[in-house]
Protein backbone atom coordinates (compact mmCIF):
# COMPACT_ATOMS: atom_id res chain seq x y z
CA UNK A 1 0.00 0.00 0.00
CA UNK A 2 1.06 3.47 -0.95
CA UNK A 3 0.38 7.14 -0.53
CA UNK A 4 -2.52 8.20 -3.13
CA UNK A 5 -0.69 11.33 -3.73
CA UNK A 6 2.48 9.34 -4.53
CA UNK A 7 0.40 7.31 -6.92
CA UNK A 8 -1.22 10.51 -8.79
CA UNK A 9 1.98 12.16 -8.74
CA UNK A 10 3.44 9.18 -10.52
CA UNK A 11 0.75 9.32 -12.51
CA UNK A 12 1.63 12.66 -13.95
CA UNK A 13 -0.77 14.46 -12.50
CA UNK A 14 0.20 17.10 -10.42
CA UNK A 15 3.45 17.66 -8.06
CA UNK A 16 2.97 15.68 -5.00
CA UNK A 17 2.16 18.55 -2.90
CA UNK A 18 -0.97 19.55 -5.38
CA UNK A 19 -1.36 16.17 -5.42
CA UNK A 20 -2.66 16.22 -1.65
CA UNK A 21 -4.58 19.57 -2.07
CA UNK A 22 -6.58 17.52 -4.51
CA UNK A 23 -7.23 15.11 -2.16
CA UNK A 24 -8.20 17.57 0.64
CA UNK A 25 -10.30 19.30 -1.98
CA UNK A 26 -12.68 16.30 -2.30
CA UNK A 27 -11.68 16.02 -6.21
CA UNK A 28 -10.26 12.30 -5.80
CA UNK A 29 -11.88 8.68 -5.63
CA UNK A 30 -10.93 5.79 -4.79
CA UNK A 31 -13.36 2.55 -5.75
CA UNK A 32 -16.01 5.78 -6.56
CA UNK A 33 -15.54 7.25 -2.76
CA UNK A 34 -14.54 10.39 -1.94
CA UNK A 35 -11.49 10.84 -0.09
CA UNK A 36 -10.74 13.74 1.39
CA UNK A 37 -8.99 13.48 4.59
CA UNK A 38 -4.95 12.32 4.52
CA UNK A 39 -3.23 9.98 4.68
CA UNK A 40 -4.93 7.59 2.28
CA UNK A 41 -3.45 4.54 1.24
CA UNK A 42 -4.52 2.72 -1.86
CA UNK A 43 -2.59 -0.15 -3.88
CA UNK A 44 -2.17 1.25 -7.13
CA UNK A 45 -2.55 -1.81 -9.25
CA UNK A 46 -5.87 -3.04 -7.82
CA UNK A 47 -7.98 -0.04 -6.89
CA UNK A 48 -9.87 2.60 -9.44
CA UNK A 49 -8.48 5.95 -8.58
CA UNK A 50 -9.86 8.93 -10.52
CA UNK A 51 -9.65 12.61 -10.65
CA UNK A 52 -12.48 14.88 -11.14
CA UNK A 53 -14.26 11.69 -12.52
CA UNK A 54 -11.21 10.97 -15.23
CA UNK A 55 -9.87 7.47 -14.15
CA UNK A 56 -5.78 7.46 -13.96
CA UNK A 57 -4.37 4.39 -15.46
CA UNK A 58 -3.91 1.78 -12.73
CA UNK A 59 0.03 0.60 -12.05
CA UNK A 60 1.53 -2.10 -12.97
CA UNK A 61 3.14 -4.39 -10.02
CA UNK A 62 6.84 -3.09 -9.70
CA UNK A 63 9.26 -5.66 -10.25
CA UNK A 64 11.35 -5.85 -6.86
CA UNK A 65 14.82 -5.11 -7.35
CA UNK A 66 17.79 -5.77 -5.31
CA UNK A 67 21.27 -4.61 -6.38
CA UNK A 68 24.86 -4.86 -4.30
CA UNK A 69 26.93 -1.75 -4.69
CA UNK A 70 30.99 -2.32 -3.13
CA UNK A 71 31.50 0.74 -2.14
CA UNK A 72 34.74 3.07 -2.25
CA UNK A 73 36.13 5.48 0.00
CA UNK A 74 34.70 9.46 -0.38
CA UNK A 75 31.42 8.48 -1.59
CA UNK A 76 27.86 8.78 0.09
CA UNK A 77 25.36 6.57 0.31
CA UNK A 78 22.00 8.45 0.11
CA UNK A 79 19.92 8.82 -2.81
CA UNK A 80 21.25 12.92 -2.60
CA UNK A 81 23.81 15.13 -1.70
CA UNK A 82 22.73 18.48 -0.05
CA UNK A 83 21.45 21.25 -2.61
CA UNK A 84 24.76 23.18 -4.15
CA UNK A 85 27.66 20.28 -2.90
CA UNK A 86 27.53 17.82 -5.22
CA UNK A 87 29.48 15.08 -3.72
CA UNK A 88 28.65 11.62 -5.43
CA UNK A 89 26.41 8.83 -4.09
CA UNK A 90 26.03 5.16 -4.43
CA UNK A 91 23.86 5.88 -6.90
CA UNK A 92 26.18 7.46 -9.14
CA UNK A 93 27.73 4.09 -9.65
CA UNK A 94 24.55 2.36 -10.78
CA UNK A 95 23.30 2.27 -14.82
CA UNK A 96 20.61 -0.12 -14.03
CA UNK A 97 18.87 -0.99 -17.44
CA UNK A 98 14.92 -1.04 -16.30
CA UNK A 99 15.91 2.70 -14.38
CA UNK A 100 14.12 1.97 -11.40
CA UNK A 101 13.93 4.16 -8.21
CA UNK A 102 16.32 2.60 -6.00
CA UNK A 103 17.57 3.90 -2.47
CA UNK A 104 20.61 2.35 -0.04
CA UNK A 105 19.31 0.08 3.29
CA UNK A 106 20.99 1.98 6.15
CA UNK A 107 24.15 3.90 6.09
CA UNK A 108 27.76 3.94 5.54
CA UNK A 109 30.36 6.71 6.16
CA UNK A 110 31.77 8.84 3.78
CA UNK A 111 35.05 7.40 4.15
CA UNK A 112 34.22 4.10 4.52
CA UNK A 113 34.21 0.75 2.13
CA UNK A 114 31.78 -2.13 2.04
CA UNK A 115 28.80 -3.42 0.72
CA UNK A 116 25.63 -1.57 0.19
CA UNK A 117 22.44 -3.13 -0.63
CA UNK A 118 19.89 -0.66 -2.99
CA UNK A 119 16.52 -1.91 -3.45
CA UNK A 120 12.81 -0.79 -4.01
CA UNK A 121 11.57 -3.44 -1.77
CA UNK A 122 10.77 -1.07 1.31
CA UNK A 123 9.51 -3.84 3.83
CA UNK A 124 12.94 -5.48 3.49
CA UNK A 125 14.99 -2.41 4.02
CA UNK A 126 12.61 -1.35 6.46
CA UNK A 127 13.81 -5.02 8.77
CA UNK A 128 17.57 -4.66 7.49
CA UNK A 129 17.98 -1.43 8.91
CA UNK A 130 15.43 -0.64 12.09
CA UNK A 131 16.81 -1.14 15.32
CA UNK A 132 13.89 -2.87 16.71
CA UNK A 133 15.13 -6.13 14.12
CA UNK A 134 18.54 -5.86 15.52
CA UNK A 135 19.53 -7.64 12.34
CA UNK A 136 23.30 -8.49 12.31
CA UNK A 137 26.00 -6.20 10.30
CA UNK A 138 29.93 -7.24 9.93
CA UNK A 139 32.82 -4.54 9.56
CA UNK A 140 36.19 -5.02 9.01
CA UNK A 141 38.42 -2.41 10.65
CA UNK A 142 42.08 -2.35 10.09
CA UNK A 143 43.06 -0.91 13.97
CA UNK A 144 46.74 1.23 13.95
CA UNK A 145 47.57 -1.16 17.41
CA UNK A 146 48.79 -4.37 18.12
CA UNK A 147 46.22 -6.40 19.79
CA UNK A 148 46.88 -10.10 21.38
CA UNK A 149 43.95 -11.96 22.91
CA UNK A 150 43.79 -10.81 26.28
CA UNK A 151 43.53 -7.26 24.63
CA UNK A 152 40.71 -8.25 22.70
CA UNK A 153 38.87 -9.65 25.57
CA UNK A 154 39.70 -6.51 27.23
CA UNK A 155 38.53 -4.21 23.98
CA UNK A 156 35.27 -5.80 23.80
CA UNK A 157 34.23 -5.28 26.95
CA UNK A 158 35.28 -1.69 27.06
CA UNK A 159 33.22 -0.97 24.67
CA UNK A 160 29.80 -2.91 25.73
CA UNK A 161 29.91 -1.68 29.06
CA UNK A 162 30.24 2.04 27.04
CA UNK A 163 27.13 0.80 24.98
CA UNK A 164 25.50 -0.20 28.13
CA UNK A 165 25.76 3.33 29.84
CA UNK A 166 24.83 4.84 26.75
CA UNK A 167 21.38 2.75 26.60
CA UNK A 168 20.78 3.45 29.90
CA UNK A 169 21.32 7.12 29.95
CA UNK A 170 18.72 6.74 27.03
CA UNK A 171 16.28 5.19 29.00
CA UNK A 172 16.53 1.99 26.95
CA UNK A 173 17.08 -1.17 28.69
CA UNK A 174 20.09 -3.15 27.10
CA UNK A 175 22.12 -2.13 24.34
CA UNK A 176 22.81 -4.44 21.16
CA UNK A 177 26.52 -6.15 22.27
CA UNK A 178 29.52 -6.09 20.19
CA UNK A 179 31.56 -8.65 19.19
CA UNK A 180 35.17 -8.63 17.99
CA UNK A 181 37.77 -11.49 16.36
CA UNK A 182 41.24 -10.95 15.24
CA UNK A 183 41.44 -11.43 10.82
CA UNK A 184 44.52 -11.30 11.18
CA UNK A 185 47.75 -9.17 12.59
CA UNK A 186 50.62 -7.20 11.08
CA UNK A 187 53.27 -5.37 12.46
CA UNK A 188 51.54 -2.41 14.97
CA UNK A 189 48.46 -2.90 13.39
CA UNK A 190 45.37 -5.85 13.60
CA UNK A 191 42.58 -6.53 11.48
CA UNK A 192 39.16 -6.69 13.45
CA UNK A 193 36.21 -8.45 12.29
CA UNK A 194 33.57 -6.05 14.19
CA UNK A 195 29.88 -7.78 14.95
CA UNK A 196 27.59 -5.54 15.85
CA UNK A 197 23.49 -5.16 15.05
CA UNK A 198 21.63 -2.54 13.95
CA UNK A 199 20.49 -0.12 16.01
CA UNK A 200 24.11 0.44 18.13
CA UNK A 201 23.39 3.57 17.88
CA UNK A 202 27.15 4.41 17.63
CA UNK A 203 29.18 4.55 14.64
CA UNK A 204 32.04 2.07 14.05
CA UNK A 205 34.71 4.23 14.09
CA UNK A 206 34.38 6.42 16.81
CA UNK A 207 33.33 3.02 19.24
CA UNK A 208 36.87 2.11 18.37
CA UNK A 209 38.88 5.27 18.19
CA UNK A 210 37.08 5.93 21.87
CA UNK A 211 38.55 2.89 22.84
CA UNK A 212 42.04 3.35 21.71
CA UNK A 213 42.01 2.36 18.49
CA UNK A 214 42.06 4.24 16.05
CA UNK A 215 40.54 2.65 12.47
CA UNK A 216 42.79 3.11 9.28
CA UNK A 217 40.28 1.57 7.18
CA UNK A 218 36.65 0.21 7.45
CA UNK A 219 34.59 -1.87 5.65
CA UNK A 220 31.40 -3.00 5.63
CA UNK A 221 31.73 -6.77 4.97
CA UNK A 222 28.15 -8.74 5.88
CA UNK A 223 24.58 -7.25 5.80
CA UNK A 224 22.07 -9.73 7.51
CA UNK A 225 22.41 -12.86 5.31
CA UNK A 226 24.25 -10.81 2.32
CA UNK A 227 28.17 -10.93 1.90
CA UNK A 228 30.38 -8.99 0.07
CA UNK A 229 31.30 -10.71 -3.04
CA UNK A 230 31.54 -11.35 -6.40
CA UNK A 231 31.61 -7.65 -7.19
CA UNK A 232 34.73 -5.64 -7.78
CA UNK A 233 35.10 -2.13 -5.62
CA UNK A 234 33.12 1.07 -7.21
CA UNK A 235 31.13 -1.99 -9.18
CA UNK A 236 27.52 -3.77 -8.56
CA UNK A 237 25.69 -6.32 -9.32
CA UNK A 238 22.23 -7.78 -8.94
CA UNK A 239 21.80 -10.41 -6.07
CA UNK A 240 21.36 -13.93 -6.95
CA UNK A 241 18.78 -16.02 -6.26
CA UNK A 242 19.71 -17.53 -3.13
CA UNK A 243 20.46 -14.50 -1.44
CA UNK A 244 17.19 -12.94 -2.43
CA UNK A 245 15.93 -15.99 -0.80
CA UNK A 246 17.80 -15.46 2.36
CA UNK A 247 16.59 -11.81 2.82
CA UNK A 248 12.81 -12.73 2.18
CA UNK A 249 13.45 -15.33 5.28
CA UNK A 250 14.77 -12.70 7.33
CA UNK A 251 11.22 -11.05 6.26
CA UNK A 252 9.42 -13.80 7.13
CA UNK A 253 11.07 -13.88 10.69
CA UNK A 254 10.44 -10.63 11.11
CA UNK A 255 7.04 -11.22 10.33
CA UNK A 256 6.58 -13.70 13.17
CA UNK A 257 8.14 -11.67 15.57
CA UNK A 258 11.85 -13.91 15.43
CA UNK A 259 14.82 -12.43 14.11
CA UNK A 260 18.54 -13.36 14.54
CA UNK A 261 17.15 -16.72 17.30
CA UNK A 262 15.24 -13.61 19.66
CA UNK A 263 12.41 -12.30 19.65
CA UNK A 264 11.43 -8.35 18.68
CA UNK A 265 10.14 -6.28 20.52
CA UNK A 266 6.53 -6.71 20.94
CA UNK A 267 6.48 -9.56 18.65
CA UNK A 268 5.05 -9.69 15.03
CA UNK A 269 2.89 -7.07 14.07
CA UNK A 270 3.96 -4.85 17.41
CA UNK A 271 3.86 -1.55 17.23
CA UNK A 272 2.40 1.37 14.47
CA UNK A 273 2.85 0.11 10.68
CA UNK A 274 5.19 3.32 9.38
CA UNK A 275 5.29 3.93 5.55
CA UNK A 276 8.47 1.70 5.18
CA UNK A 277 6.08 -1.77 6.19
CA UNK A 278 4.14 -0.51 4.13
CA UNK A 279 6.42 -0.98 1.07
CA UNK A 280 6.95 2.37 0.41
CA UNK A 281 10.35 3.72 0.45
CA UNK A 282 12.34 5.17 3.34
CA UNK A 283 13.29 8.59 3.51
CA UNK A 284 17.01 8.65 1.89
CA UNK A 285 17.32 11.98 0.69
CA UNK A 286 19.17 13.55 3.77
CA UNK A 287 22.94 13.13 2.66
CA UNK A 288 23.38 11.29 6.68
CA UNK A 289 27.10 9.10 7.11
CA UNK A 290 26.23 7.15 10.39
CA UNK A 291 26.58 3.64 10.90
Amino acid sequence: MVRLQRVLADAGVAARRQCEKLIEDGRVEVNGEVRDRLPVFVDPAQDRISVDGRPIPRARATRKIYLMVHKPERMLVTVADEEGIGRRTVLDLVDHPSKPRLFPVGRLDFESTGLVLLTNDGEIANVLSHPRFGVEKVYHAMVKRSLDDAHLVELEGVINRAGRENAKTRGRLGAPGVELSVVRREAGRTLLAVKMRAGANRAVRDVLMNAGCPVKKLTQVRLGPLELKGVALSQWRELTRDEVRALRLVLSAARRGRIGGRESPGGAGSGPVNSEQRGEEPDSGEPESED
